[in-house]
C-alpha cells in the first residue's frame, strides 16, 4: 500500500524521508484520505502525528522530510531557518542554456499585474533571492532545443527556481504558470484545460524534481537522494 502512496527513502524512530509524486499537494485538502501527502503518512504511520519540515509545490516531485517527535521537528525547524541546509533540484527546460553554471540574483514579489493570487516574479522591491545552476545535459526533441539543469536555490522563496529559470529565459517544461501562458494555470484550477494546451506543455507535470537534501544534524551528516519518476527520465532520454 505505502508503494502507491510514496516512495520511502529512509525512516527510523524520528525521520520519515519520501519521495513525493507528482500532483500530489503537501497540505490537507477536502479531498479524501488519499488526497495529500501529509493525509497518506498518517495512514502509514497509523494516523500517528507527523511534522512536515519542507514542503514541495503540487506537481514537483522529490524529496519531502518529516519529523516523528516533536523535539526534532523543533530542531530541524532552526536548521532549516539557518540556511545551511543544501538542496540540489533537477530541472528540464525549454532551449539551450549557456554558460555552463550560473547564478541568478534577482528579488522576488508578488505578482501584482497576473489574474493569479500566488504568482510571484522577480520585482526591485521583492525580496533577495539566488539560484544557482549547472547545465547537465543539453539535448533535443522534435518540439526543440532543451537543457537538464542541477539547481542549488541559496534561498528559498515560493516558486524560486520556477521564477528565475523563467527570467532566464528557460522555463521549466511543463510549467503551467511560470511557462509560456499562465492561462494554463487557470485553465487547470477551472478544469477546462484543452488537449492543445496539454501538447503545449509536452509533460503531465513541470519537470522539476528534488533529487538531495544534505545537513548536519546531532553531530552527523545526512544525506538523502530520490530519483525522479519514469515521465522525467524518459524525456531526457535516460
Amino acid at each position: 500500500m505505502t508503494e502507491s502512496m510514496f516512495g520511502i527513502v529512509h525512516e527510523d524512530d524520528e525521520l520519515l524521508v519520501v519521495n513525493k509524486p507528482a500532483d500530489l499537494v503537501c497540505h490537507p485538502t477536502k479531498g479524501d484520505e488519499y488526497s495529500s501527502l501529509i493525509s497518506r503518512v498518517r495512514l502509514h504511520l497509523g494516523q500517528a502525528a507527523a511534522h512536515m519540515i519542507n514542503r514541495l509545490d503540487r506537481e514537483t516531485t522529490g524529496i519531502v522530510l518529516l519529523a516523528k517527535r516533536d523535539e526534532a521537528a523543533k530542531e530541524l525547524r532552526k536548521l532549516w531557518e539557518s540556511g545551511t541546509v543544501q538542496k540540489s533540484y533537477e530541472a528540464i527546460v525549454h532551449g539551450h542554456v549557456e554558460p555552463d553554471a550560473g547564478s541568478i540574483n534577482e528579488p522576488l514579489g508578488p505578482d501584482d499585474a497576473s489574474p493569479v493570487a500566488i504568482k510571484d516574479c522577480v520585482c526591485a522591491d521583492g525580496r533577495v533571492a539566488q539560484t544557482d545552476f549547472t547545465v547537465a545535459k543539453r539535448f533535443e526533441h522534435a518540439e526543440g532545443d532543451f537543457s537538464l539543469l542541477r539547481v542549488r536555490p541559496q534561498t528559498g522563496r515560493k516558486h524560486q527556481i520556477r521564477i528565475h529559470l523563467g527570467h532566464l529565459g528557460h522555463p521549466i517544461v511543463g510549467d503551467k504558470l511560470y511557462g509560456h501562458d499562465e492561462d494554463c494555470y487557470l485553465a487547470l484550477v477551472e478544469q477546462r484545460l484543452t488537449d492543445e494546451q496539454r501538447r503545449a506543455l509536452l509533460l503531465p507535470c513541470h519537470a522539476l524534481h528534488a533529487g538531495e537534501l544534505a545537513f548536519e544534524w546531532r553531530g552527523r551528516e545526512w544525506l538523502f537522494e530520490a530519483k525522479p519518476e519514469s515521465w522525467f527520465t524518459e524525456f531526457i532520454g535516460d
